[in-house]
């Protein structure tokens, strides 16, 4: 398989997460070979919501997407403008002020990465299963 990768548009707003949900299924959608089984290609999309989610809300209010098919697997790498890594926080059952996210994707993920980047920011990646 060539691997193939695709950047979404920056994204400035929570109400644009729905659109790097459909990014990423139309992004599923065009590989080729090996077929994604839908259980997979829903858990990808559910850790683009997660992550872009949490750069929205953790990372400065914008961040892009990028997604990248692997040999070994789909990469979810979601870029944004905080120096600081996620946490593993006890959730908020009664307030909602979340703490799911990180643990769900971690569970979810082959591996996670974040990494800083040289123009600042920091880069938090999933590597998913096919």
């Amino acid at each position: 398989m060539n691997t193939m990768a695709e950047s979404v548009a920056t994204i400035r707003s929570a109400a644009v997460v729905a659109d790097a949900r459909d990014a990423a299924r139309a992004f599923l959608d065009r590989l080729r070979q090996p077929a994604m089984a839908a259980e997979a290609a829903d858990t990808v999309v559910l850790v683009v919501s997660e992550l872009v989610t949490h750069a929205l809300r953790h990372g400065g209010g914008t961040c892009t997407l990028e997604l990248t098919a692997h040999a070994e697997g789909i990469e979810v790498a979601v870029h944004d403008p905080s120096p600081h890594a996620p946490r593993m926080c006890t959730p908020d059952m009664d307030g909602g002020t979340g703490g799911f996210g990180w643990p769900m994707v971690n569970r979810l993920a082959r591996a996670t990465a974040v990494t800083r980047r040289a123009s600042g920011g920091r880069t938090v990646s999933a590597l998913l299963a096919w």
